[in-house]
């Protein structure tokens, strides 16, 4: 039985560009090794996310990205926290409603792995 999503690893090519990303740029909190200033000599780096965990796997190789599942971040403020994605060089698409009372804004990294801003009444 399933009880949860526990942890999502992406395998990355450049590790401390990608730490840099979900840190400085998406905002997420690194809970392990912490302190570092730089980490292109680490194999494993875990973000704080709440329920699940998103870990960084080095040792990736970039068609990986072309199969890997979109990660999606639950935002209070999709259209704030779009622009400032756009502000700090991120490729983002358009806010679209797929569904009554949601709305999502899909996104790459920059070793192209997709994610997506999500909110939701």
């Amino acid at each position: 039985m399933i009880k949860s999503l526990f942890r999502i690893i992406l395998y990355v090519q450049d590790m401390d560009l990608m730490v840099r990303f979900y840190r400085d740029i998406i905002g997420l909190t690194v809970q392990s090794p912490v302190g570092l200033s730089d980490y292109s000599n680490e194999y494993w780096v875990e973000f704080e996310t709440g329920g699940c965990s998103l870990v960084l796997h080095g040792g990736g190789k970039k068609r990986l990205a072309q199969d890997t599942p979109k990660l999606n971040f639950l935002v209070d403020d999709i259209e704030s926290m779009r622009q400032s994605l756009i502000d700090k060089g991120v490729k983002m698409g358009e806010i679209f409603s797929p569904v009554a009372g949601s709305k999502v804004s899909n996104g790459v990294d920059p070793e192209g792995f997709p994610f997506s801003l999500d909110w939701h009444e």
